[in-house]
């Protein structure tokens, strides 16, 4: 479950990055009808993120902790959207940055998760 919701979440947060800055640069209202809609694929692999590290690490209050702190990030960055159609709107710019956190900590979720279940050592290169 971690592994596939950071995968969604990298995959898409990725897509995400590349529909918006397509409208913006004008390509149409389909580029932010796609970004609207990976949201959606995104934010259900938030939330098999968490779950899936609540679940598998239950005990490790730490580990608990920032499964916890991941989905307060998640939620703040749809949050803080702010009006999009008003100049000026600093706080889409902290819609943005934490796109980017949440990138980095699901880029993260997925290397460790890869790496406890001994996936690193299957694709790593005999030699």
């Amino acid at each position: 479950m971690l592994l596939v919701g950071s995968g969604v979440v990298v995959i898409g947060v990725l897509l995400q990055a590349f529909s918006i800055v397509a409208w913006v640069r004008g390509a149409g209202p389909g580029a932010l009808d796609m970004h609207k809609d990976v949201a959606d694929a995104v934010h259900v692999g938030e939330l098999a993120v968490v779950v899936g590290a609540v679940w598998a690490r239950w005990g490790n209050w730490r580990a608990v902790g920032l499964a916890a702190l991941f989905l307060v990030v998640s939620v703040l960055q749809v949050v803080l959207i702010g009006d999009t159609d008003k100049q000026g709107g600093w706080v889409n710019g902290l819609h943005g940055f934490l796109a980017l956190v949440v990138l980095i900590a699901a880029v993260a979720y997925a290397e460790r998760t890869s790496r406890r279940l001994g996936l690193r050592a299957r694709i790593a290169p005999q030699g």
